[in-house]
């Protein structure tokens, strides 16, 4: 067997031989050099590709002849040649994972200009081709191969391309982020965090990072990203959608996706809420609208204060059934004041019968929450009620001069009194908002302003200046909508409470509310026994 290979065993020395000649020449060149001997990117780049490929086969070349011999040779030697087997395999594996540093350092690289290609190549690299072809092809049990690869002599070398990092980037591992609502014609951006394999940061640019948003819709528009590469592995990605609906944001990094890409976006219309002036639509409601909410099927749920029910409208503004009907009892009413609506659960504030009840949407009684009275548990006349993210139940106790928060088993977790003086003193208090970051909004009656608190009931400010005010309701954005029943109109405030538009030409406003999958305004018109509805 030993002479059958052995033809193949003499010409893989034969071009070891050769490989280390030109590697020697190369070095010893250029410890001669007096000044540094710049060349192309081409070629340093296709000298390095030669070196490491001709080091590649010459290994290739030994393993294949280890492994004939293994065949032939006695079975006290297996051990030793799968030892040397493996070693030489490791320095394969070695030697690929600083090629594709290379490789990577060869992409990136910015300078027009290479310097001497002779740095390129470390001493290290020769002595292993050294050891590649000292390695006896009939071994005793005894002996090893030590190789060593110096990354950091190796990095040290290669910096003059660029930085050269131990761990690649990988786009599985890279992180973004960006704001949770885009707006049509408005500037959306994400930030990109690249991470190396080990999920570590990988603190250099030069990776190639694209994105591009796409429409859902059937005409399949797409939006390109703009990329700033900051330098230090991060990007910032800006977009400007052009039509509203769902999207499509992907993200891709050397044209792989990143984590979490692609993913879906949906786009909203931007709002022009300075220009609202008359209503799109007019419902007429006989019972006394005083309170109005939007289920997600798109009917209109009204609560009639002289009826004591609650109404259902259709989209085209047809009364399609009545729940409830006058008295104390499960499910009847006594001027029910407010109605918030959450999935198919309904909280009516039933003013007259001094409680909360939650029904289904379908007008199935489930509880009662409340009774008359001014302690734990009881209300004087509650005129408005929400729900939170977490299920919590948010009342306007206003004849208490209070806002309960409760528990869906009815629970009573916090009382909001106010001072009796100063900026957080407050009586009778009306509607409830929650801003987006969960503060509590609230008009008051008697400072005729609006008080804000943490969910905790800390005190934050107050804004507005709203005579009689009523029902508020706070968009995705913070501007906020507050009805004034003395004067008859609609105050809207920007998100840090500037007031930036009047809507007039109502008649004893209550409730508010906004529809959340289009944005359009409904306003418990009372006076004129009206829901007016408002597309911005």
């Amino acid at each position: 067997m030993c002479n059958i290979h052995g033809d193949a065993m003499r010409e893989t020395l034969v071009c070891a031989q050769e490989m280390t000649s030109k590697l020697t020449r190369v070095i010893d060149a250029n410890d001669k050099m007096a000044e540094p001997v710049e060349t192309s990117r081409e070629n340093a780049t296709l000298i390095i590709t030669q070196a490491f490929e001709q080091l590649h086969h010459t290994i290739e070349e030994r393993k294949k002849a280890l492994f004939s011999e293994m065949e032939a040779i006695s079975l006290s030697k297996t051990t030793a040649l799968t030892l040397h087997k493996e070693q030489l395999m490791k320095m394969q594996d070695e030697i690929s994972h600083y090629t594709e540093m290379t490789s990577h350092i060869l992409q990136t690289h910015t300078d027009p200009e290479m310097v001497a290609h002779g740095d390129l190549l470390p001493t290290e690299l020769k002595a292993i081709l050294k050891k590649v072809e000292n390695v006896s092809l009939t071994p005793n049990h005894t002996s090893n191969i030590h190789v060593s690869l110096s990354a950091d002599s190796l990095i040290k070398k290669l910096s003059i391309f660029g930085h050269v990092w131990d761990s690649p980037p990988s786009p599985s591992q890279s992180t973004w982020s960006s704001e949770s609502v885009a707006k049509v014609k408005n500037m959306y951006c994400v930030k990109v965090e690249s991470m190396t394999s080990k999920g570590e940061r990988y603190p250099y640019g030069g990776l190639q990072v694209k994105a591009e948003l796409r429409s859902k819709s059937h005409d399949g528009a797409v939006v390109p990203g703009e990329v700033e590469d900051h330098g230090d592995g991060t990007y910032t990605i800006t977009l400007t959608p052009q039509t509203a609906g769902p999207h499509q944001l992907l993200i891709t990094m050397d044209d792989q996706h990143v984590q979490n890409s692609p993913c879906d976006l949906d786009v909203r219309k931007q709002y022009q809420y300075n220009s609202l002036c008359n209503p799109e639509q007019i419902i007429n409601c006989s019972g006394g609208p005083s309170g109005v909410a939007i289920h997600d099927s798109g009917d209109i749920y009204v609560a009639c204060w002289y009826t004591d029910s609650i109404s259902v409208y259709d989209q085209a503004g047809q009364e399609k059934r009545s729940i409830g009907s006058d008295g104390s009892g499960d499910g009847e009413f006594n001027a029910p004041f407010d109605i918030f609506i959450k999935g198919d659960v309904m909280y009516v504030a039933d003013s007259g019968n001094h409680r909360i009840q939650k029904m289904t949407t379908g007008g199935q009684f489930l509880k009662t929450f409340g009774q008359h009275g001014s302690g734990q548990g009881e209300f004087e006349h509650p005129i408005f009620v929400i729900v939170d993210e977490t299920n919590k139940i948010i009342v306007s106790d206003s004849g208490n001069n209070r806002v309960v928060i409760l528990d869906q088993a009815g629970t009573w977790l916090l009382t909001i009194n106010g001072g009796v003086t100063g900026s957080d003193a407050f009586q009778r208090p009306r509607g409830l908002a929650l801003d987006p970051q969960g503060n509590i909004h609230f008009p008051v009656n008697v400072s005729s302003t609006i008080k804000v608190f943490t969910p905790v009931g800390t005190y934050l400010r107050s804004y507005g200046e709203v005579k009689d005010p009523t029902g508020i309701v706070i968009d995705e954005e913070g501007y906020s909508f507050v009805n004034d029943y003395d004067r008859h109109c609609l105050f809207i405030f920007g998100p840090k409470g500037n007031k930036i538009h009047t809507v007039g030409n109502l008649s004893q406003p209550r409730g508010v509310t906004l529809d959340p999958k289009n944005g359009s305004l409904y306003v418990a018109n009372f006076g004129a026994d009206t829901v007016l509805k408002y597309s911005v």
